[in-house]
């Protein structure tokens, strides 16, 4: 394609490797020892799910695969297809089956098809006519049904390292007869932040402003850091993780780091005071009862001020509870009390616990003996079932 033609692509598109050699990056999965290497090669690659990030090449991974095992590549989104076209996709696979033709279906977004969809892949990747590759960012274990799941292989693709960028940007700036110093490149390197793809889109804007543009034209169009945060995805509990861990270790500096990230990537500051809130009891507890006053404080005061006012009393309680005493005292007791009512079912309550607002339920003993503690000695009086009186809960201390 003549170069005047690539305005018309995106750089992603038109730079795609056609080739394994010329794939870029992932080496831990496509080193000539690795097994992915070898089912291309050796021509049998089963049904795959291809688990990363945005921009890590994995439709341009799957299309690398159709043309090294001369299969037939046929393509969906999740977005906006559904049993219809999987129906056309199956009646071209049995066609090609006939002429002992390969066919690779490449489903993007994958985790976006329901469970229908998604079972109805099932017989035929069970009989070999497809071969399914599904992307996806999120999390396979939680994405998708564990029947789809069980028939395929799971590769994870981790984001691309700056050195792997910068072998990409220099392939496309060459090819587009573009001059990038070092540093240039450098940058637009640490600016996609792993993703290939938004490496590509600045140069490209870059070219559309000069031959050989310099920093200034890159900072212009990168304007601010591209910031990996998808509040729903799998960087969401990655990150939330991060937080509560590094509260959890008393890293107070680490916690405000993490705490950044997701406030400048954009998250909800509702969900990470109510997650802050939920730290105060669980991992804080009773060794600081304050925790949780200020902890519903700062939520308060996030639903009343909003952004960006907010973000500073999150770091305030950020590092209050990072440098707080922790006790899980109260979160382990109530494993405790909730595996008791699993195992003993429903226990009466003693008698002498009941109220008795009727003649009937006085007559029956209801509120008999009970000794009222604020005026009488109630040293010995039991409150839990007599059942449990031995039991693990019956035995816990409180300090």
């Amino acid at each position: 394609m003549p170069m005047d033609k690539v305005t018309s692509l995106p750089l992603a598109t038109y730079f795609r490797p056609q080739k394994l050699v010329d794939f870029v990056g992932h080496e831990r999965i496509l080193n000539e020892t690795g097994f992915l290497y070898s089912a291309i090669k050796n021509d049998r690659v089963p049904s795959l799910i291809f688990w990363g990030p945005p921009g890590t090449g994995k439709t341009t991974l799957a299309l690398i695969i159709a043309q090294e095992t001369q299969a037939d590549f046929l393509q969906l989104s999740a977005v906006n297809s559904g049993v219809k076209d999987l129906r056309q996709i199956v009646e071209r696979a049995e066609a090609n089956a006939r002429m002992k033709i390969k066919t690779i279906l490449f489903v993007d977004e994958i985790h976006r098809w329901n469970k229908a969809q998604q079972d109805a892949l099932l017989p035929e990747v069970e009989n070999g006519r497809l071969i399914l590759i599904g992307a996806t960012t999120e999390n396979p274990s939680f994405a998708l049904n564990s029947a789809l799941l069980s028939r395929a292989k799971v590769v994870v693709l981790d984001s691309l390292s700056p050195d792997n960028l910068a072998v990409i940007i220099n392939n496309a700036a060459k090819k587009l007869k573009v001059k990038l110093k070092a540093d240039i490149v450098s940058v637009i390197a640490r600016y996609a932040d792993g993703d290939a793809r938004v490496a590509l889109n600045i140069l490209e804007a870059a070219w559309h402003q000069s031959s050989s543009p310099d920093l200034k034209i890159i900072k212009e169009i990168i304007n601010k850091p591209n910031l990996l945060y998808d509040k729903t995805g799998e960087q969401h509990y990655n990150l939330i993780s991060a937080l509560h861990k590094s509260m959890r270790g008393g890293d107070a500096n680490a916690s405000l780091y993490w705490l950044a990230r997701m406030m400048e990537g954009g998250e909800d500051p509702l969900y990470v005071a109510r997650r802050l809130l939920r730290f105060a009891s669980e991992d804080v507890g009773l060794a600081n009862n304050s925790a949780l006053m200020l902890a519903n404080s700062v939520f308060d005061a996030c639903h009343k001020l909003g952004l960006p006012e907010c973000k500073v009393h999150l770091a305030q309680l950020v590092v209050y509870l990072a440098k707080s005493p922790k006790s899980v005292a109260a979160y382990h007791a109530y494993d405790v009390a909730k595996a008791e009512v699993e195992q003993s079912g429903s226990l009466p309550v003693p008698i002498h616990l009941r109220n008795a607002p009727t003649g009937l339920m006085k007559d029956l003993g209801y509120g008999k003996d009970y000794k009222y503690p604020p005026m009488e000695d109630s040293s010995a009086q039991e409150y839990l079932p007599k059942e449990l009186k031995n039991s693990t809960l019956g035995k816990l201390t409180w300090k």
